[in-house]
């Protein structure tokens, strides 16, 4: 059931293993419903966080996490971290078997905290960034149903239209031996080739995914996606801010726990989760190591906004570069929440301008040449 367990079974049948691993055989869905969520990470650090803070030991606070989390995937995790601590592993060796659940920034923090005896204080850190990151994500998200609602309304609309709608005034024209209008006739047209059509539509459209995601893991794809969020119509400035605020608010913890300031950019800048931002601060860090002050090798980067390079430069000079990059990261954090606030206010025009013209042209193909066909009657 365990490594440990089968490594006991081959001793003792004679064998001496080098490495053993559980093979993956775990469905997609199995694998879904396995997954941690932020939530039970969160309330986990939270938990561990205060039982630290509170002198118990290591092993009894993970434990005692254990005992009190409510989430089977969770519990799970913090058994096998709680085992690998008490074989004498380090906390950060013991959470960096689980990378799909702990990453760069999490184990960085923690590594920090141990070494500079302030563990508690880093992962309440890590918990209070967490919650701010799920809040934020949150709220994009719920600022994107309304216009979701209105995309589907338009595509269920133009496909009834299309479907049963169009063919009626096509048989209409038949039967009284007209010729369809242009408009019309080009309506015909779409609506046979999705009535008859319909598995070359699904052919593409799977081939476009999984072509788009292939590329999406292609260095050239990662590059082209991200700079499609930078420079996309409406949203970038929103992504733009975003991309700062978790630079800022990673390097204010990190540096705060005492992470160097090389190891600090080069894990803030793979916090941003933009691969052409993450390159652009890598090559800033480059220029860190060549001596150059970290104000002025963020200055000229494609897409940093200004007020970051200006208060690091002042907390270049007052020595207190963590305080004054988190103080940035508050500004792009309210300036986070009112782009999202007006997200809906911003699309909601676009959409209905897009939605009016469709269904207009729709209408204008079916229920003019019906009007025509009246007339002509009388």
């Amino acid at each position: 059931d365990s490594e440990r367990e089968a490594g006991k079974l081959l001793v003792e049948q004679g064998y001496i293993p080098e490495k053993i691993e559980e093979e993956d055989k775990k469905s997609i869905i199995a694998k879904i419903k396995n997954k941690v969520s932020t939530k039970d990470r969160i309330i986990f650090t939270r938990q561990f966080a205060t039982l630290i803070g509170a002198g118990l030991p290591m092993s009894r606070s993970l434990k005692t996490a254990a005992e009190q989390s409510t989430s089977k995937p969770m519990k799970a995790v913090i058994e096998d971290v709680t085992a690998s601590v008490e074989a004498g592993k380090s906390l950060s060796d013991a959470l960096s078997q689980h990378p799909d659940v702990f990453n760069d920034v999490y184990l960085s923090l923690v590594s920090a905290g141990e070494m500079s005896g302030t563990l508690d204080t880093a992962l309440a850190r890590l918990a209070t960034q967490d919650e701010k990151d799920s809040s934020m994500i949150s709220k994009i998200r719920g600022a994107m149903v309304y216009p979701g609602i209105i995309f589907v309304v338009i595509i269920a609309v133009l496909a009834f239209m299309l479907v049963a709608v169009v063919p009626e005034v096509r048989k209409l024209y038949m039967d009284m031996n007209k010729e369809l209008p242009g408009i019309t006739q080009a309506l015909v047209s779409i609506s046979d080739f999705f009535s008859n059509q319909w598995w070359v539509i699904a052919i593409i459209l799977v081939a476009a995914v999984l072509g788009i995601r292939a590329y999406r893991r292609t260095d050239a794809g990662k590059k082209t996606f991200a700079l499609f969020k930078l420079n996309v119509p409406v949203f970038n400035s929103l992504f733009q801010r975003l991309y700062m605020n978790r630079f800022c608010r990673t390097m204010e913890m990190l540096l705060g726990t005492g992470v160097s300031m090389l190891d600090a950019i080069h894990i803030s800048a793979r916090a941003t989760s933009n691969f052409y931002m993450q390159q652009q601060f890598e090559a800033a860090a480059e220029k860190v190591k060549a001596g150059k002050a970290l104000s002025e090798s963020v200055q000229d980067l494609d897409y940093v906004l200004p007020l970051v390079p200006q208060m690091i430069n002042i907390g270049e000079q007052s020595g207190k570069i963590d305080e004054m990059i988190g103080k940035a990261a508050e500004v792009y954090e309210n300036e986070l929440d009112e782009k999202i606030a007006n997200i809906s206010t911003m699309i909601e025009p676009f959409l209905m301008v897009i939605m009016a013209g469709l269904i207009g042209i729709v209408i204008a193909g079916t229920l003019l040449p019906i009007y025509s066909l009246v007339s002509s009657i009388s």
